[in-house]
């Protein structure tokens, strides 16, 4: 049900095959409802046109506290009349002839499966937890300058888990070597600790781009894996 299409055909004359769309708001990321509208997945701009082009899809457009179900077609529309007020916190894909407002939200219309529970352990949620943040000198590093840091070490009894990984930059993790921090003089910023919720979802709560996903997840006790 979420996989692309391998090829895409013109739809009343126009080109919608997401082929035909060209713009980095592709990989942006919509929000999955199921039928019921609950919330299940996290997909990106490309694969959410996709399904629209397929008919398995329709954008639910949330705006001043309500919000309505567009097909691909209607979608269109609705976004020429927008494009003359495009807003700064708007992504738009360019296609063959005409532009398309970029979906934050789409509702599968025969998928009544639930959201996946649980939170996945690994080293991108634990570098959203902890924000790209080294959890003992306090700078921010790009992912590829960040390690993770068991704070007892394994040497010492200390697991993998969340209360004992940490963000770290390279230079603060050879400081510290095979020792706890009390030992190493070193502190953490905060104490590691399992997040509620997926870290990455609670970035995108905080980014203006996606408030319409607060009507959906902001009150939910769920989790979502991010693709």
């Amino acid at each position: 049900m979420y996989g692309m299409a391998n090829t895409a055909q013109p739809v009343s004359g126009a080109s919608f095959g997401a082929s035909a769309l060209t713009s980095s708001s592709l990989s942006l990321s919509v929000l999955v409802l199921n039928r019921s509208f609950v919330a299940v997945h996290v997909t990106n701009v490309r694969r959410a046109i996709t399904l629209l082009f397929r008919q398995l899809a329709e954008v639910v457009h949330v705006e001043e506290g309500r919000f309505a179900a567009h097909s691909l077609e209607s979608w269109r529309e609705l976004s020429q009349l927008r494009s003359a007020f495009k807003k700064a916190d708007e992504d738009w894909v360019r296609g063959v002839g005409f532009d398309l407002q970029a979906p934050r939200v789409i509702r599968l219309t025969d998928c009544d499966r639930g959201p996946r529970q649980g939170l996945r352990f690994n080293r991108r949620n634990v570098f959203a937890r902890d924000g790209n943040q080294c959890q003992y000198c306090g700078r921010s590093f790009p992912t590829s300058e960040l390690s993770l840091d068991h704070v007892v070490p394994r040497s010492r009894g200390g697991i993998t888990s969340w209360e004992n990984i940490v963000c770290a930059c390279v230079a603060c993790n050879v400081r510290k070597g095979g020792r706890t921090p009390h030992e190493a003089r070193m502190q953490l910023i905060r104490q590691p600790v399992k997040p509620r919720r997926s870290p990455l979802l609670s970035i995108k709560l905080g980014n203006p781009k996606y408030e319409s996903w607060r009507s959906f997840v902001d009150s939910a006790y769920w989790t979502v894996d991010l693709r």
